[in-house]
């Protein structure tokens, strides 16, 4: 009966240590478009995007000229058709390419984050635009893990 007795009571202590300790849970913050602005492959795949942006518009000027040049409704009314098709299937690639380098750096950038919450011992890592007041900002931290990668 004592040994019951006394297991019950260490664990009433272990519950209470354990609710106490939640209750000074750590939360880490980040400034994602910090991260962005300094993460030299979120700069590449910037620049990859807008080189691929650039080449669509430049594609589109060449195709308007050509358009302006031909002479009978019919040859426009195909010109357009084909021309539409291909812009389409650029415009597809384009999006496609930025939702991949998005897909990569978001995944970079949490890999790092949850990394440096391991290393603070924090128990979570939000955006910085849901924090009000409190908790530990580890943006300079990612950046560094990131860089260092």
């Amino acid at each position: 009966m004592k040994k019951l007795r006394l297991m019950a009571l260490f664990l009433a202590a272990g519950i209470t240590l354990s609710i106490g300790s939640q209750a000074n849970a750590e939360v880490g913050y980040l400034n994602y478009q910090k991260i962005l602005d300094n993460y030299p492959a979120a700069q590449q795949a910037v620049k990859e995007i807008d080189a691929k942006s650039l080449e669509l518009q430049q594609y589109m000027v060449d195709k308007e000229k050509q358009y302006k040049a031909l002479d009978t409704p019919l040859k426009k009314q195909n010109f357009e058709t084909q021309t539409a098709a291909e812009f389409n299937a650029k415009q597809e690639a384009l999006f496609k390419l930025r939702n991949s380098k998005e897909t990569q750096i978001l995944n970079q950038v949490q890999t790092a984050a949850k990394a440096v919450m391991v290393a603070q011992k924090l128990d979570a890592v939000l955006s910085d635009q849901v924090i009000f007041v409190g908790g530990v900002d580890i943006t300079d931290l990612v950046i560094q893990k990131l860089k260092g990668q």
